[in-house]
């Protein structure tokens, strides 16, 4: 079985390299707060039956128009007949704002992930992720100037932009991805997960001219997470996320430290938490987060370190995230058949 793992996640990554990027997708500091996006084989790895995650950004304040990003999800597991496998079904909603012309990205995506147990004791599962919806995307030609409207280098509003190709404002297609994902135990309380999953498989055509057949790249994901307790109050949650969209790749990983708040060992629900990120080449992530049982509240903020830092003066964006989790009290409820990691 691991060898067949090993073998079905290289094949989901294999060509990463070989792609020409052609438009590349949203990104947030908080990435493991949008599993849908992340891998569509993540969602259902929580301590719970049902878990709701809304995440907003604001980016490049300091630089231009700044880029705004929203994202809600909803997830819920459901037992399959008497075994021990299950399944989980979820929908991402995302809405992305970015620049002068205001660029709207708006996502709809449903997603549905096969959870199939390895182990008698329901600590390691293989499972099987699937996504696809509808993405629309528009943007306002007001604000933006075009080589042909200056004369002599001056700016004239009224003359013709020679943008006659630019037939449309907006635009609808449907996108699709699909992920695997394998995550287990070591020892009896070392959680982690690895993942691989591949986004836009079906080549969506992207552009706002007449007749362009422009495709958009496939995108190719890593994922990898873990949870390590280093005494009855202190543990670490690693993690990390690696994408490939044509010439483009991004890089990020970090880890937070985690304290709890009640005397529940490493079962207490309720902590304090706090650590670093890195988005290779681009922005240090401090994050915070607080969990209180149900609800967990996070917090980051991307200290820019790219070239564009100049410019920026090291500011990059805010991100705040809140999510709620629970389990049912309903016979269908999960609680008795995994032994549910908590990342």
């Amino acid at each position: 079985m691991k060898r067949l793992l090993c073998s079905m996640l290289l094949m989901v990554v294999a060509g990463a390299c070989t792609q020409q990027v052609l438009a590349q997708d949203i990104h947030l500091s908080q990435f493991y707060e949008t599993p849908i996006l992340r891998n569509p084989a993540l969602i259902g790895i929580f301590n719970g039956d049902v878990r709701v995650q809304a995440v907003y950004r604001n980016q490049w304040n300091s630089v231009t128009v700044p880029y705004q990003t929203g994202a809600v999800s909803g997830e819920m597991k459901f037992p399959v007949g008497m075994s021990n496998n299950f399944i989980t079904a979820g929908l991402q909603l995302t809405y992305d704002r970015a620049g002068t012309s205001r660029l709207t990205s708006v996502q709809v995506l449903p997603a549905v992930n096969f959870h199939k147990s390895l182990s008698a004791d329901k600590s390691s599962f293989l499972s099987l992720g699937v996504t696809g919806g509808l993405v629309q995307r528009q943007f306002n030609p007001a604000n933006l100037t075009f080589n042909n409207q200056y004369t002599n280098g001056r700016f004239d509003p009224t003359a013709p932009s020679g943008e006659d190709r630019l037939a449309l404002r907006g635009y609808t297609y449907l996108d699709a991805g699909i992920g695997l994902s394998y995550n287990s135990v070591i020892g009896e309380n070392v959680n982690y997960f690895l993942g691989a999953a591949v986004y836009h498989f079906n080549r969506p055509k992207v552009s706002f001219y007449k007749d362009a057949g422009v495709e958009l790249d496939m995108k190719f994901t890593i994922n990898a997470g873990i949870t390590v307790p280093l005494s009855e109050k202190v543990k670490v949650i690693g993690q990390y996320n690696e994408l490939h969209q044509g010439t483009y790749s991004e890089f990020i990983g970090g880890a937070l430290i985690g304290y709890g708040l009640l005397e529940q060992g490493l079962e207490s629900d309720r902590g304090i938490y706090g650590g670093m990120f890195l988005r290779w080449n681009d922005a240090i992530v401090p994050t915070v987060k607080l969990d209180m049982g149900s609800w967990e509240l996070g917090a980051s903020y991307d200290a820019n370190i790219s070239k564009l830092r100049t410019a920026s003066q090291t500011f990059g964006g805010f991100e705040i995230s809140l999510v709620f989790k629970d389990f049912l009290n309903s016979r269908n409820s999960t609680l008795e058949m995994t032994n549910c990691p908590s990342f």
